[in-house]
């Protein structure tokens, strides 16, 4: 059994990025700027834009972070948006999800030109990726790709099953999986709340990808013997073991799971910190024109 340690693999695209911008810096050439638009002040949302900041200044990277109060009009969020779409000293940029309850998400993903959506959730990007055309993959799903390729593991011709439909990582990954291409060419078994028998489409998998947010729900009647398990899930539980008083469990029941896998992915520690780091790649082809 192998543990993919997605902190090793994220350092190590980070480091090939800060060379390149090395390079980029010596030959004159535009250092990539990075921008977060923050509404309110959620403590998970501050963490995660401060750690894309921390990132940025890792790699070379500009970063601008532009903070709004949660009380925002949905109008002025729009208006900030059309300045930092046409601001040509900005490469990419994010909106920092979830929203308050008076702007439509959906309004905002949209807003953003499809040159400048890092994130990867515009139409026209998630339009690209269905048709296996360059564009910016969503940063969980890219993210998982990059596991799974540096790992070098063998997608061709295996049943992935994946649990979750989210258009942020299951619909997506399912999509990515079944590309005629590496990582790819899996037959692809998207599941959900819906879906009937989970169990044994489960034990007939040979990657299991966990996307459904259900802290420890897929345990080890779950997996055959020498599958990928890749686990997405992240949930804050009660803890008195920790200093804290909180730890965090992922959608695999790691203890029970893991020694049945040919690779898997722990929580904390997996997928979650290549999740930065697909946005420092894709703003990277953003800076140098990759795409568009």
């Amino acid at each position: 059994m192998t543990i993919i340690d997605g902190k090793k693999i994220s350092e190590e695209i980070q480091s090939e990025i800060a060379e390149e911008v090395l390079k980029i810096k010596s030959s004159g050439g535009k250092i990539p700027n990075l921008a977060a638009i923050l509404v309110g002040n959620s403590g998970a949302s501050e963490i995660y834009v401060g750690g894309k900041v921390k990132a940025c200044e890792k790699v070379g990277f500009k970063s601008t972070l532009v903070r709004l109060p949660a009380s925002v009009s949905e109008n002025d969020l729009l208006k900030t948006i059309a300045e930092l779409n046409d601001d040509k000293d900005i490469d990419g940029f994010i909106v920092q999800l979830p929203l308050p309850k008076q702007i439509s998400e959906q309004k905002v993903i949209e807003a953003i030109t499809p040159e400048k959506d890092v994130d990867g959730f515009h139409p026209a990007n998630v339009g690209r990726m269905a048709l296996n055309l360059p564009t910016y993959l969503p940063a969980t799903p890219y993210g998982i790709l990059q596991l799974i390729e540096r790992y070098k593991i063998e997608t061709a011709g295996k049943h992935c099953v994946v649990i979750g439909r989210s258009h942020i990582v299951g619909s997506p990954i399912s999509i990515l999986m079944a590309r005629n291409t590496y990582p790819g060419n899996c037959t692809i078994t998207l599941t959900h709340s819906k879906t009937k028998n989970l169990k044994e489409i489960c034990m007939n998998a040979d990657i299991i990808i966990a996307a459904l947010g259900k802290a420890e729900f897929l345990t080890a009647e779950y997996v055959k013997h020498g599958a990928v398990v890749i686990d997405i899930g992240i949930t804050r539980v009660k803890s008195d073991k920790t200093k804290s008083g909180w730890k965090l469990l992922g959608d695999v029941k790691y203890d029970e799971v893991a020694p049945k896998c040919s690779f898997i992915t722990p929580v904390p520690g997996g997928v979650g910190p290549m999740t930065i780091t697909s946005l420092l790649m894709n703003t990277l082809k953003a800076s140098k024109k990759e795409i568009y």
